[in-house]
């Protein structure tokens, strides 16, 4: 955890997954604070080209398709990061 990407030689596959953004209130999820998909798209470009920048070797999605990705997570950590409460 306490290395980066550049650290260790690793490469990052960056996928789009507006489902992240889902409100779970109710019966059904609601996407009502993802972002459009215009701006969705920018930002996920624009994430995808920064890390890409750092030479980091970056694979990615295509934005808003259907896909079927598999992991091995590699650690006992996932962590939520909410940037907006600061």
């Amino acid at each position: 955890m306490n290395r980066s990407l550049a650290d260790v030689g690793g490469a990052a596959l960056i996928v789009s997954q507006f489902t992240l953004a889902a409100e779970t209130k109710g019966n059904r999820p609601g996407f009502s604070t993802a972002a459009p998909p215009e701006e969705g798209k920018r930002l996920y470009e624009t994430f995808s080209a920064n890390v890409a920048a750092l030479g980091i070797p970056v694979a990615n999605g295509i934005f808003g398709a259907d896909m079927r990705v598999e992991l091995a997570n590699d650690g006992p950590v996932t962590i939520w990061l909410d940037t907006a409460s600061g």
